[in-house]
């Protein structure tokens, strides 16, 4: 008997879905058959120990989980690690506050083929062991790790190394000529650093190379012709250093070149012939160089894979001719700014190129008309050559066309530039739509023109000899005035003035309205016991003060100006200031006495807490006759305050006005401790404003700047001057080290050596070395401390237009703890325009530019490039694990402050 047995439909389901869980199952114990736990106990330590060395948290890389399981980051193979990538990890709070590059224990990792540490904050020199025992190695990524020294010659001996990003850090010194021993390395990225010395000849062995960025350092010599020979080559960025002679001829070789920048160095020389061999080229920047000669008509018409062309700011001259038109892959083309002539030939109907290209023309010596249509264009740029003719009504939609010799058409060259530069030339014109009788005078009306002109000048001679006489008439009489004036003053100086008569009004040329009650002179005799030396408090540079006590009790500093000792313009300028200015920041004046033949007496409000100088230590009334110095809530206050009449000046006084005389004697302080900021006899226009004259407009000779002191780097009749000393103030007020402020002296100097090197935007915990010791601060009073101290950094940027405004200063002392704290940071890192332009922006966003510039004072070498710092305009992002990613550095520039620039990468923000 035949007996056939078929199991059920969903038993046959069952047992197919138990088949396929087991399948899945055995894959995935594959899978982590290659991950499973670390097989070295000495690479399980290695681990542990680089997990305390950098401070990482323990939900990334907890310590008691398997680290090839459980730790981010971390890849193994066969119980062996052989990736590490602490790019994107945080640290704990203790690392965070001792960041230092202290990865000792990755030699221990012998199989280790990959460390990518982008973005962490590594300060400190690259280990020599890298080079002798990680030899399996064949990616390290340190960018933007904040790596400071040379680099180690050792790093040649890693002969399977593939990829080695180093930019965007603060190496210094010679390239190695070593690292050409990388026969295997693809990409070497070493831009955004501060290297110097020459390309090193040995790179031409790099027969693998991909891309090589040297971009934004400081090399000089010339470009090897060795490194023609790297056939693999694509891209090649050495923009922004002091490169010199000419391109070689060898890169003509490059046959896989895509992107050649050489922009911002001082090459010279014409383009090579040899470029029309670079077929796979697609972005060629060299501007701003100086290369001078022809340009080769093979470059357009041989390289038609070209898709970005920059040859703006050279010398090249001859004709353009029209084969770029028709390059097909063409998407920019800029030759401005060059010695370009000849007419333009225009593109065909057919021209690829012309309707998605953008083309910059502009600059140049181009002439003739303009026979093709703008509509065809994207973009083209024609402003300042010398074209003529008639254009299309179109012609404002799709090209710049301004300052040409066109004619209908607004803002061109004037008549004569233009008629100038066609006659120099035999060129025939169209009279650039001119009448012909402007250009050519008939011979019959030479005659009435000549008189017509004669008539003219003599017309303009008269006026003018019109215009002295009166002015002599003028002088003469208000030097009589004067000398009238003077007659009176002394005859009202021959005796005391009489008790119970009314005061004489001052016979000076400031008007006074508004300064304040007139004294006697006998009056202020009496209240200052005849200017006794009791009462005697200082003896300042623009007259001596002293205290005194008015009728009925009220007490008053007097400051006495005796003309044959002071400048006659210091009380001049100050009555005038404080006739025009009224700010509660200032200090109050009473009054004044200019009665007297030689000493003139301005009358204050007396402030029972002196000036900042005095009243900083106080004594404790105790039997050891110790002193107590201001707490840190009075010395913020006291910053504050001294910012806010600043600003006043700075910023709401039209024109800007400069104090010229910041510091801890010139701030003073009521009983309450508000600022009222003295020592107004310096205050001046800032130099350059067209209203330099206001405060000097009743004098008889013009004031002369004076230069600032060399530590200052700027004018003191500039309000930059008032940032620098104003940053010194504030660190008087953190470091409670008095008299730096008015101090440029050797000794200043060396202060300031010592003491701005423990300013760290990453570090609060090394702002307490240079703390005054009577300082009692809790955690949130240590970070204001912080952040004064940062505000002082910026303050004292050697170069000028780097130091923040008050306006800015102001915001963050007013704010001072969303200047360190995590929101400030965050949005200081982002690379938008509005973050830019954030007051936060003023202190992070250059921030990498005034700690290195800082270190001029000692002698280091600093740029001033095209904005006058190094920083890093990335393209492309550091990814946690990513590698391969492009990095395009460029500097900024700084010619506008606050300027917009990107900060170093800050190490991640507090765990939760």
């Amino acid at each position: 008997m035949n007996i056939s047995f078929t199991l059920p439909m969903e038993a046959r389901r069952s047992v197919l879905l138990i088949f396929l869980l087991a399948v899945i199952l055995f894959l995935i114990q594959c899978v982590l058959a290659q991950r499973v736990s670390i097989s070295s106990p000495i690479e399980r330590r290695a681990l542990l120990d680089l997990r305390s060395s950098l401070g990482l948290r323990g939900r990334d890389w907890p310590i008691k989980a398997d680290p090839c399981t459980s730790w981010l980051g971390v890849q193994c193979q066969n119980g062996a690690v052989r990736k590490i990538t602490v790019s994107g990890l945080r640290r704990t709070r203790l690392g965070r506050l001792n960041p230092r590059f202290n990865v000792d224990s990755l030699i221990n990792l012998t199989r280790l083929v990959s460390f990518n540490a982008s973005g962490f904050s590594l300060p400190g020199l690259i280990p020599d062991c890298f080079g002798t025992q990680l030899i399996n190695l064949e990616v390290l990524d340190l960018r933007s790790c904040n790596v400071s020294g040379s680099i180690p010659g050792s790093l040649g001996n890693l002969g399977r190394l593939t990829s080695l990003y180093l930019c965007d850090n603060n190496l210094a010194g010679s390239i190695p000529a070593a690292l050409g021993q990388l026969r295997n390395l693809k990409i070497l990225d070493l831009s955004v650093n501060s290297l110097t010395g020459s390309i090193p000849q040995s790179f031409g062995l790099l027969g693998n190379i991909e891309r090589l960025e040297l971009a934004s350092n400081y090399l000089s010599g010339s470009i090897p012709p060795g490194l023609g020979s790297l056939k693999g080559l694509q891209v090649f960025n050495a923009s922004d250093n002091n490169l010199s002679g000419s391109i070689p001829l060898q890169f003509g070789n490059l046959s896989r070149l895509v992107e050649l920048d050489l922009s911002k160095n001082s090459l010279y020389g014409s383009l090579p012939e040899e470029f029309k061999m670079l077929k796979s080229l697609q972005k060629m920047v060299i501007g701003d160089n100086e290369l001078e000669g022809r340009l080769p008509v093979a470059l357009f018409s041989s390289l038609v894979e070209l898709q970005v062309v920059d040859l703006s700011g050279n010398r090249l001259d001859g004709a353009l001719n029209g084969t770029f038109w028709s390059m097909p892959n063409l998407r920019f083309l800029d030759v401005s700014s060059n010695n370009f002539t000849g007419p333009l030939p225009g593109p065909n109907s057919n021209s690829s190129a012309a309707t998605a290209a953008v083309f910059n023309l502009s600059n140049n010596f181009l002439y003739g008309t303009l026979n093709f249509s703008f509509g065809m264009f994207k973009f083209i740029d024609l402003s300042g050559n010398y074209f003529q003719g008639m254009v299309d009504n179109d012609s404002e939609r799709n090209a710049d066309i301004d300052k040409n010799c066109l004619q209908a058409v607004l803002r061109q060259r004037s008549l004569e530039d233009c008629r100038l530069f066609y006659t120099e030339r035999e060129l025939s014109s169209d009279n650039f739509g001119a009448p012909d009788t402007l250009l050519r005078p008939p011979a019959e009306s030479s005659s009435q023109g000549r008189k017509r002109w004669i008539l003219i000048l003599a017309g303009v001679f008269v006026g003018l000899g019109f215009i002295v006489i009166l002015v002599l008439v003028l002088l003469l009489i208000l030097r009589r005035c004067d000398k009238g004036i003077r007659n009176q003053r002394e005859s009202a100086d021959a005796g005391p003035v009489p008790e119970g008569n009314s005061p004489h009004l001052p016979k000076d040329p400031t008007n006074i309205a508004g300064s304040g009650d007139s004294f006697t002179y006998e009056q202020l005799l009496r209240a200052t016991g005849n200017f006794s030396e009791t009462n005697l408090i200082k003896h300042g540079h623009s007259g001596d003060l002293f205290r005194g006590i008015l009728e009925g009790g009220i007490p008053v500093v007097i400051k006495k100006v005796n003309l044959s000792s002071f400048k006659k313009e210091s009380y001049m300028m100050e009555l005038d200031l404080f006739r025009k200015l009224s700010h509660t920041s200032f200090v109050p004046l009473l009054g004044h006495c200019l009665e007297h033949k030689t000493d003139k007496l301005l009358v204050y409000k007396y402030l029972p807490n002196g000036d900042l100088a005095n009243s900083f230590y106080r004594a404790t009334n105790s039997e050891d006759d110790s002193l107590k110095s201001l707490d840190w809530i009075t010395r913020l206050k006291v910053a504050t305050g001294a910012a806010e009449a600043l600003y006043y000046l700075h910023h709401e006084c039209n024109p800007p006005l400069v104090h010229r005389d910041v510091q801890a004697s010139s701030i003073l302080l009521d009983d309450k401790f508000e600022v009222r900021l003295g020592s107004l006899s310096e205050v001046r226009v800032q130099e350059g404003n067209t209203h330099h004259i206001v405060l000097t407009r009743f004098l008889w000779k013009p004031q002369t700047p004076e230069p600032g002191p060399s530590g200052s780097g700027s004018s003191s009749t500039n309000c930059a001057y008032d940032v620098y000393c104003f940053g010194k103030v504030l660190l008087e007020l953190i470091t409670g080290k008095l008299g730096i402020g008015k101090a440029e002296d050797a000794f200043t100097k060396e202060w300031l050596e010592q003491t701005l090197p423990c300013i760290s935007i990453y570090d609060k915990e090394l702002v307490t070395n240079i703390m005054d010791p009577s300082l009692i601060v809790d955690e949130d009073l240590l970070e204001e401390v912080w952040a004064m101290a940062i505000v002082a950094m910026s303050c004292l940027n050697p170069k000028p237009s780097k130091r923040p405004s008050m306006k800015h200063i102001l915001r963050a002392l007013e704010n001072p703890l969303k200047v360190v704290r995590e929101e400030s940071f965050s949005s200081a890192m982002l690379r938008t325009t509005s973050s830019r332009r954030s007051w936060t922006a003023a202190f992070f966003g250059s921030w990498r530019q005034s700690s290195s510039e800082s270190t001029a004072i000692s002698g280091h070498p600093n740029r001033e490039g095209a904005g006058g710092f190094k920083q890093s305009g990335r393209v492309g992002s550091h990814g946690s694990g990513g590698i391969e990613h492009s990095s395009s550095n460029k500097k900024l520039s700084n010619e506008i402050f606050p300027e917009p620039v990107e900060m170093q990468e800050r190490e991640r923000l507090d765990e939760n």
